[in-house]
């Protein structure tokens, strides 16, 4: 048996090496940077440890911009394409004929190049000085008035990124959902038909019960890909988000990093730390919450 634990324990070793070097001491280093205060990248030197760096951030409109904006897609994209991609799998798993057909429809977004997608998305919702765009054409016949969703006013601009947003990710959560509807014991079902229980009350009290294991990993994991969102943007807005209105923390990191106004890794560890920190918290409420709503 030690022999065993211990040859477990080899075959694992590549893993936590993997997460040593490619997680722990990133997370460590930029703790490290965070606290230096007036570091310079190009001697390597700074002038006093402390929590300026923090007070910095807290205090950059761009940063704080860069917080709205990403909390206010979090809020909005991860229940809308949760609540989107439930009803869509439950549907696809109602349908007999052509299902596999509609399962590969809906999961064509995923496999897209993130780009592509903006760019089709700029095409429909930008407004230029040839087109007003395939949307507003829709929007003027119906009698509405022509909005500029890219350049134009703060909620159009909210309003495309998290429409993209879901887009994007309610594919691979369509796909999970299906699976955990087919691995739902079917005795289940005919018990309560026998019992003459109504369709919706077979789905609250018997469907979504035995998938909310599955529910609450999507969440969970929605979670923390909206707070890591920036390519989307990009592939909207450009790349001086700051300047269109819709960067994000991770955008705000780069920036700091790379950017126009880059070179300044302290600033950017801290930004970090801070998202790290909020990623956490959600996570362990999530998955405190989880324990009582969940059914094992």
């Amino acid at each position: 048996m030690e022999y065993r634990n211990r040859r477990a324990w080899l075959y694992l070793l590549p893993a936590f090496a993997f997460l040593l070097v490619f997680l722990i001491y990133p997370l460590f280093d930029a703790a490290v940077y965070s606290l230096q205060e007036g570091y310079n990248s190009a001697s390597q030197s700074y002038y006093g440890v402390g929590l300026y760096n923090f007070s910095y951030i807290l205090h950059d409109t761009y940063f704080l911009q860069a917080v709205k904006n990403t909390f206010l897609m979090v809020i909005i994209t991860v229940p809308i394409s949760t609540g989107l991609s439930l009803l869509i799998a439950f549907a696809l798993s109602s349908i007999q004929g052509l299902k596999k057909l509609f399962q590969t429809i809906f999961f064509l977004p995923y496999v897209t190049n993130t780009l592509a997608v903006g760019l089709v998305f700029m095409i429909l919702f930008k407004k230029t000085a040839y087109t007003d765009g395939l949307v507003n054409l829709l929007i003027t016949r119906l009698g509405g008035t022509a909005v500029d969703f890219i350049d134009g006013p703060y909620w159009a601009r909210m309003f495309v990124m998290c429409f993209y947003i879901i887009w994007v990710v309610m594919p691979f959560k369509i796909l999970i959902l299906t699976s955990a509807l087919a691995s739902v014991d079917t005795n289940y079902y005919n018990a309560a038909r026998v019992d003459g229980t109504s369709a919706g009350r077979i789905f609250f009290r018997i469907t979504l019960p035995m998938i909310s294991p599955t529910v609450f990993y999507l969440i969970i994991t929605g979670f923390i890909g909206a707070f890591k969102e920036y390519s989307d943007a990009v592939a909207l807005f450009g790349t001086d988000l700051n300047k269109a209105g819709m960067n994000t923390i991770v955008g705000y990191i780069y920036d700091m990093l790379y950017g126009d106004s880059g070179g300044y890794p302290s600033y950017a560890s801290a930004a970090a730390i801070l998202l790290f920190l909020i990623i956490l918290t959600i996570t362990v409420g999530n998955l405190l919450s989880s324990r009582k709503a969940v059914v094992h």
